[in-house]
């Protein structure tokens, strides 16, 4: 009998995994490489600048937002959080309140609406070039489909 897991690492067996789509928010280095991962690893992920119209978004949706200093992040996040996607989250310094917090409350969001914007994203591993950090970004959204604890807490 053979080991299911090297069935899949020799390409006898392909697994399944819950669908599941990324949007990777705002044109960035980063954002360009979290689309190229989670394509290969069964993602449907694009970029969205906000100058397009966002899409519909049903609940088996990521969202990464991937430059919190952009002056339109309380916009899209509101128009993010008014579907109901899966997650949200927003890259920067977890020591420091993130941006978007009074930027969706000026736009009048309401708190359990915020509390639902994940900082920081991806796993701890130190990254810090544009492919490391997603990487770590990834990893951590893999883990949560496959329901691992790699996850999100620092």
């Amino acid at each position: 009998m053979t080991d299911p897991s090297c069935d899949v690492a020799h390409g006898r067996v392909v697994p399944e995994v819950e669908h599941r789509g990324l949007v990777a928010v705002f044109d960035t280095p980063v954002a360009r490489h979290l689309v190229r991962y989670a394509q290969d690893l069964g993602f449907s992920a694009f970029v969205h600048e906000p100058s397009e119209a966002l899409p519909e978004l049903d609940g088996t949706y990521d969202v990464v937002v991937t430059d919190h200093h952009r002056d339109e992040l309380g916009t899209v996040l509101r128009d993010v959080l008014a579907y109901p996607v899966r997650w949200v989250g927003v890259m920067g310094n977890p020591r420091h309140e993130g941006p978007h917090v009074q930027a969706l409350k000026a736009l009048g969001v309401p708190d359990e609406q915020i509390k639902r914007v994940h900082r920081p994203v991806g796993l701890n591993i130190g990254s810090r070039t544009p492919p490391e950090i997603a990487v770590a970004t990834i990893a951590g959204l893999v883990a949560d489909r496959n329901a691992r604890p790699g996850g999100f807490d620092f």
